[in-house]
């Protein structure tokens, strides 16, 4: 059974890290033509700047042996050795050999990293990729996981958020809200009177793809987040999340047709990712029918919340990405507060039940603790590494780079050669006019 365990660890693992696939054709079709393989291209930059560090540090410091606040032991982890697999007390419940649960963790840290970029789309420096990238792996991340996953006080306190919509969604999402602030709109986002402009994505077709992977291997983030395939849980956790997602879709697609007069793709793919977001924490603590509910609230809300950034709070987020992964991810967490049914709770030892089943405004006051501090956390984390960075090696490009596109004036490679002039012979000095 220890062996069936570590295959489904395993493939949970590999599951989870093809969302990689889902973020990069998602986020490129989202995008504009000129910057479409440096937005998919950086993917691979996230993830191998998140698997080091992680390695490194942000694995210790997440789940190591340590205090209510942060890990002290397993730094560069050697997974074969017996004494590192003891500095994990946290990950003890999860019979699976120490590899697999590193793998597993290291994908988490991945997708949330990749959350991040959507914020910064467009505009920010390559290096802000590399140097932010490595800091919130190792350092700001872990520190919610540890709060949360590895023993520290939240955990302590019974927060309930079973595959991480605090910990992984909320954390992305509120990086990137401070990344979007700080870098300011992309040119031509606002007129002089305030008013917002639409700067569609290049391939609509890329961002249905995108999403259909990231649905797929979602099953892999929650339900592979229980850590075994013995019992019925696992399926289980993968039927709330289907339920979810299918109403966030829908609840999506309907709130852009009443507010916007068309039901448009874009919104309705943002209500699958808000669904599955808000369907993470809750999973495997709530009915189908409270599942069916989450999902459909999270769809909606982000429509509304999407264009309260944009029209009203003047805060460019090209993708939506605090929308989707940070307001779903606080609606998602506290809905446990709410909807969680006492014997799933009773099954998996962690809260208490939530206030529509008699357990009173508790859990629903520890899931918003951990929320309110968590935000928090990210937010002056972030507003620092990004402020650094800024007085330093700077956030953003030059107007004319802007202009020309990533593509050229980071890579000096364009993703498209065909669909631009001169054959794709291009110098990153070309004026904006030509192209």
């Amino acid at each position: 059974m220890r062996a069936v365990n570590a295959v489904w660890v395993f493939l949970a693992f590999v599951l989870v890290f093809f969302m990689q696939a889902g973020f990069a054709l998602l986020e490129a079709g989202a995008t504009r033509m000129k910057n479409a393989g440096h937005v998919a291209g950086k993917n691979i930059l996230s993830f191998a700047l998140a698997t080091l560090a992680f390695w490194a540090v942000g694995f210790g410091l997440s789940f190591g042996d340590g205090n209510a606040f942060f890990g002290t032991t397993g730094f560069f982890v050697d997974v074969l050795d017996e004494k590192a697999g003891k500095a994990f007390s946290s990950l003890a419940w999860a019979d699976v050999p120490l590899a697999a649960k590193f793998l597993f963790q290291v994908a988490f840290v991945g997708v949330s990293l990749a959350i991040v970029w959507g914020g910064l789309a467009e505009r920010a420096k390559l290096m802000v990729y590399l140097l932010f990238g490595t800091a919130f792996s190792g350092l700001i991340y872990p520190v919610i996981a540890h709060w949360v996953w590895g023993g520290g006080w939240l955990a302590k306190l019974g927060m309930q958020d079973f595959a991480g919509s605090t910990v992984v969604h909320l954390q992305g999402g509120v990086a990137a809200l401070v990344g979007a602030i700080l870098l300011g709109p992309r040119i031509g986002k606002y007129n002089k009177d305030g008013t917002a402009n639409a700067i569609p994505g290049h391939n609509a077709v890329y961002g249905v793809l995108g999403v259909l992977i990231l649905w797929f291997g979602w099953f892999g983030f929650n339900a592979g987040s229980t850590m075994t395939a013995q019992g019925a849980l696992f399926a289980y956790v993968a039927l709330t999340t289907l339920l979810a997602t299918a109403a966030g879709a829908l609840g999506a697609l309907f709130a852009a047709w009443a507010v916007l007069g068309k039901p448009d793709i874009w919104y309705m793919l943002n209500g699958v990712l808000a669904a599955l977001v808000a369907i993470t924490a809750a999973c495997a603590f709530v009915k189908p029918w409270a599942a069916v509910v989450i999902g459909a609230v999270a769809g909606v809300v982000m429509v509304f919340s999407v264009l309260l950034f944009e029209r009203v709070l003047k805060i460019d987020d090209p993708v939506g990405a605090f929308s989707v992964h940070g307001v779903a991810g606080i609606w998602g967490t506290l809905s446990t507060g709410l909807f969680a049914a006492p014997d799933l709770v009773a099954q998996l030892g962690v809260g208490q039940p939530g206030l529509f089943y008699g357990g009173g405004l508790h859990q629903l006051g520890v899931q918003f603790l951990g929320v309110a501090v968590s935000f928090a956390y990210v937010w002056v984390a972030s507003f620092l590494v990004f402020g650094l960075l800024k007085a330093t090696v700077g956030l953003r490009i030059r107007r004319e780079e802007e202009l020309i596109g990533l593509d050229i004036s980071e890579h000096g490679v364009p993703g498209y050669p065909e669909q631009l002039p001169h054959g794709g012979a291009y110098r990153a000095t070309a004026s904006a006019e030509t192209l």
